[in-house]
């Protein structure tokens, strides 16, 4: 009776909500790369090619900060009434020099604000460059992996790995990935959501 309640569960999560909404900066918001060929709309097609009825809703925005993003999540939880939601944020923080702490307590709650809506939450890591102090950079790796425990939710431990040490898949300001860097990013993604595989290849019917 309770495997029965937990299949009927999922399968009443999965049709009811197939919507995966990306809540990201510049770059999960296409910048400087011609429409459509950022890797979340990578993930559009792959979610298409697998005939699922899942659609993406990209929600990102060049610049977006942890705060920003908190701002605007509300409206399109209740407006995108999501089942996923994937957040990439906190890059801009560090570049404007938030503290390490309030950072944290942004993306504390924007993954509660998520969850509580009844979505499931991907965390993509991010990490900075070691101009920006030591302690600084070790405390803002650690903050990921540390929230998704806690949390206990998805996450993709770095979001640009294989990318980052690779001159040649960045724009010429060498902070934002070119078009041949998104389908690193879109497989980097993929593979971290790798448990909600079975429920995104249904197709509704």
């Amino acid at each position: 009776m309770g495997l029965f309640c937990l299949l009927l569960s999922i399968h009443s999560w999965a049709n009811t909500n197939p919507v995966i909404l990306v809540l990201g900066d510049s770059l999960s918001a296409e910048y400087g790369l011609p429409r459509g060929s950022g890797w979340v709309g990578l993930l559009q097609a792959q979610l298409k090619q697998d005939s699922s009825s899942w659609t993406v809703f990209n929600a990102s925005i060049s610049g977006e900060t942890s705060s920003g993003g908190l701002t605007r999540l509300p409206l399109l939880l209740s407006q995108k009434k999501p089942g996923i939601v994937i957040i990439e944020l906190g890059a801009n923080d560090a570049l404007r020099g938030l503290s390490i702490s309030q950072t944290d307590a942004n993306l504390r709650r924007l993954i509660s604000l998520s969850k509580q809506s009844g979505a499931k939450v991907l965390l993509l890591g991010m990490q900075i460059p070691p101009n920006y102090g030591q302690g600084y950079t070790a405390q803002f790796k650690a903050l990921y992996p540390a929230l998704a425990k806690e949390e206990k939710i998805e996450l993709l431990p770095f979001f640009l790995e294989g990318v980052a040490t690779r001159p040649e898949l960045f724009q010429p300001d060498r902070m934002h990935p070119n078009v041949d860097a998104q389908v690193l990013l879109f497989k980097n993604v993929w593979g971290s959501m790798a448990p909600y595989q079975n429920i995104l290849k249904q197709t509704g019917k």
